[in-house]
């Protein structure tokens, strides 16, 4: 009786050991399973061409919008898409790519990676990767005139809002408040 007793109990152990280890599908990922994914995912290029999309939208948000001004410098569309050629040129993708590690570690399990690998592994996960830009930059084009008449109302309602703001502090609307110094 003694011994069937300890043999339950030995069983009894052995099972909740096992139940108890985690699966390995269900352990975190491990910075390399994320890097493997990012691999699989083509991220380095495809930042590299979402940062060429965006950057030619830019160049068209601002030639549009300097050609309802009339009282900018010849140069100054250039200029301006110098300054935004260069800010996406020495766009740090490595380092933004370290700190995207840890945050797809906290949500994703070693299970979750190694299915989205083998997704983008697959013939439709490459054709998804190949045509991402392309769906990209046609949704950034048809979004355009939402996102631009968005900034035009929001841009209005912060001059009404210093505009009320002058008028409730000095009693005159036209009184243009004085620079703050740095």
């Amino acid at each position: 009786m003694k011994r069937a007793a300890l043999g339950l109990v030995v069983v009894l152990i052995m099972a909740s050991v096992s139940f108890g280890q985690q699966n390995p599908t269900d352990a975190p990922a491990s910075k390399e399973d994320i890097q493997r994914y990012l691999d699989a995912m083509h991220t380095r290029e495809m930042v590299k061409s979402m940062m060429e999309t965006m950057t030619k939208q830019m160049h068209k948000m601002t030639h549009e919008m300097l050609q309802r001004q009339s009282n900018v410098p010849a140069d100054f569309e250039a200029r301006e898409n110098k300054t935004l050629d260069d800010m996406f040129k020495d766009f740090p993708i490595d380092e933004l790519i370290d700190v995207m590690i840890p945050v797809y570690q906290k949500h994703l399990t070693k299970g979750d990676v190694d299915g989205l690998v083998a997704f983008y592994s697959s013939p439709t996960g490459q054709k998804m990767i190949r045509e991402l830009p392309a769906i990209t930059a046609e949704s950034m084009q048809a979004s355009t005139g939402i996102i631009q008449k968005m900034m035009a109302q929001t841009m209005q309602r912060v001059q009404d809002d210093v505009a009320q703001m002058q008028k409730d502090r000095d009693g005159s609307p036209n009184k243009t408040p004085a620079p703050t110094p740095n």
